[in-house]
């Protein structure tokens, strides 16, 4: 039991210092068991339409999961927290970036706003070495 005691103190802690100060949005509400994602690299992109692509890339907006619950982007490194189908970024580049789990291999980003809003980022496979 003192583990469980340990986690469920420290995750709102880890929650805590996820979100950038000052940004006025809402963590979600972070339960379920704690994990990690599938290692590989994540790309991301938009939605296309009927008439085009199925999907828009977008620039430069990639991240490559790595041992534990680290990721490397074109930028830096950092670190993430999973539990359940939700997924923060802590540390890093990425720091304050919210998920939530709508596929196996599908991560639809939460708190954006405008024209980014819809973004998703799906592993296309391994990560670079």
């Amino acid at each position: 039991m003192p583990a469980r005691r340990f986690i469920l103190f420290a995750c709102p802690v880890f929650a805590a210092f996820a979100w950038p100060a000052g940004a006025g949005a809402v963590l979600p509400e972070m339960t379920g068991k704690i994990g990690t994602l599938p290692h590989g690299r994540y790309l991301c992109e938009l939605p296309g339409d009927a008439a085009g692509p199925a999907s828009v890339p977008v620039d430069g907006a990639w991240f490559d999961v790595i041992n534990g619950s680290s990721y490397v982007s074109e930028t830096g490194k950092g670190t993430y927290l999973r539990m359940g189908k939700n997924v923060v970024f802590t540390r890093g580049p990425m720091r304050g970036a919210l998920f939530r789990l709508s596929g196996p291999r599908v991560l639809q980003r939460t708190n954006l706003e405008g024209p980014l809003a819809r973004m998703r980022c799906v592993r296309s496979g391994p990560a670079a070495d």
